[in-house]
C-alpha cells in the first residue's frame, strides 16, 4: 500500500475519532478519552500535512498548465514558480514522511527517571546529585512541571538514588534517551593530590502508568514501614512514615520516605512501581523482557557507559552516536537540546531507514 493509500484509510480513522470526540458519551470514560485525544492530535497532523500536500499538487499541476499557454517571454518566471513548488512539495512531503514513521507507544506520557549512584563511592553520589540538577534545569528550559518522589541523600550531599517525575507533552520524546550508565571524570571533592577520578550513576526512565493500565493485587504485595532517615542514618521522623514495598511476583522494590505522612509515601511508592510494571510488560509483549530496562542500568559500570562527562576538557561525549560538545558547563546547567535533538534524528533516521532497533 502507497503512502497515498494509507492516508486515505487514516482520513476515514480520523472522521471516525472527531464523531467520537463529538459524542457525549465518551466523557464517561476518561481513560478513552485520553486515548481517543491523543489518537485525534496525531492523525489531525498527518491529515492536515496530507491536504496541505495535495494543494501544493494543485498548485503544481495548474502552474504546468498554464506554462505551455503563456508567452514564450513569461515562461522564465513561469518556470521559477515551479521549481519553488517542487521545492515546497519535497518539505511537505519529508515532513508527511516523519509523521508517519512508527508511533512511541509512550510518547505523550508524564516520565519517571531514576538516578543512582553507581560505582566511585560518594564521588558517584554526588554525580547522582548533578545528573538530577541537570535534568531539573533542562525541565525548567522546556516549561515541564517536576515532581520529587523520593531522595536517598548520602553523607556528602549527594544521593544514592534519587526519583523524579516530569509532566510535559514531549517529556518522554526528549527524556527516554537519558536511559543507562552515565560516567563523569574530575577531580573529586575527596581527592587531596588532585588526581582524575571516574565514577558512574545510573538513569532509569520510565513511563508514568495509569491505574487503570496497570492493576496490582494487594495479596502480591509486602509493605514494611519504618522510620525516616537522613544521611549517617539518623532518624529525621518519630513515627514510622517511611514506606517499602515488595512487589512479591517481580521481586521489585521500592521505598519512599520524603514525605511526613505513610499514606503519601505509600501513593508515591505504588506510582513509581506501576511505572516500572508497566515498562516490563512492554517489553514483554515486544519479546524483550526487561531488556530495555537492563539495557538502561547496566551493571553500572565505569566500562559501560552511554555518556561521558569529563570536566577536565569541558567536555561531553555520547557515545551512541559519537557526538562530541566542549560545552559541558553549558549542558550541566540544562543545555541538553544539541544532545537530544542529535539522538531524535538518529532515531528517525534509522526508522527511515527501517531499523526498528
Amino acid at each position: 500500500m502507497g503512502y497515498k493509500e494509507r492516508i486515505a484509510t487514516l482520513e476515514v480513522e480520523y472522521e471516525e475519532v472527531v464523531a467520537e470526540l463529538a459524542d457525549p458519551a465518551i466523557y464517561g470514560d476518561q481513560r478513552r478519552l485520553k486515548e481517543v485525544s491523543r489518537r485525534h492530535k496525531e492523525l489531525e497532523a498527518i491529515v492536515r500535512t496530507f491536504r496541505e500536500l495535495r494543494s501544493i499538487e494543485d498548485d503544481i499541476s495548474t502552474a504546468r498548465e498554464l506554462y505551455e499557454i503563456v508567452e514564450p517571454t513569461e515562461r522564465s518566471s513561469m518556470n521559477d514558480e515551479i521549481e519553488l513548488l517542487n521545492e515546497r512539495h519535497h518539505e511537505i512531503e519529508v515532513r508527511l514522511e516523519l509523521l508517519l514513521l512508527p508511533r512511541d507507544e509512550n510518547d505523550g506520557r508524564n516520565v519517571i527517571v531514576e538516578i543512582r549512584g553507581a560505582e566511585g563511592g560518594e564521588e558517584a553520589n554526588l554525580f547522582a546529585k548533578l545528573l538530577f540538577d541537570m535534568y531539573v534545569r533542562f525541565a525548567d528550559r522546556k516549561g515541564w512541571k517536576w515532581e520529587l518522589l523520593g531522595a536517598d541523600p548520602s553523607d556528602r550531599g549527594g544521593y544514592n538514588e534519587i526519583a523524579l517525575l516530569f509532566k510535559g507533552e514531549d517529556a518522554w520524546r526528549y527524556l527516554k534517551h537519558e536511559g543507562g550508565p552515565h560516567r563523569v571524570q574530575r577531580v573529586p571533592v575527596t581527592e587531596s593530590q588532585g588526581r582524575i577520578h571516574t565514577s558512574s550513576a545510573t538513569v532509569s526512565v520510565l513511563p508514568e502508568a495509569d491505574e487503570v493500565e496497570v492493576v496490582i493485587d494487594p495479596n502480591e504485595l509486602r509493605i514494611d514501614v519504618y522510620r525516616s532517615t537522613g544521611p549517617g542514618g539518623q532518624s529525621v521522623n518519630t513515627t514510622d512514615s517511611a514506606v517499602r514495598i515488595t512487589h512479591i511476583p517481580t521481586g521489585m522494590v521500592v521505598a519512599m520516605q520524603d514525605e511526613k505522612s505513610q499514606i503519601q509515601n505509600r501513593a508515591k511508592a505504588l506510582q513509581v512501581l506501576r511505572a516500572r510494571l508497566l515498562k516490563l510488560e512492554q517489553d514483554r509483549q515486544s519479546e524483550a523482557l526487561s531488556s530495555a530496562r537492563r539495557s538502561q542500568i547496566g551493571g553500572g559500570g565505569r566500562s559501560e557507559k552511554i555518556r561521558t562527562y569529563n570536566f577536565k576538557e569541558n567536555r561531553v561525549t555520547d557515545h551512541r552516536i559519537g557526538l562530541t560538545l566542549y560545552k559541558l558547563d553549558r549542558v550541566l546547567l540544562g543545555e541538553l537540546d544539541e544532545i537530544s535533538d542529535a539522538l531524535i534524528l538518529d532515531e528517525r533516521s534509522r526508522q527511515l531507514a527501517g531499523d526498528q532497533s
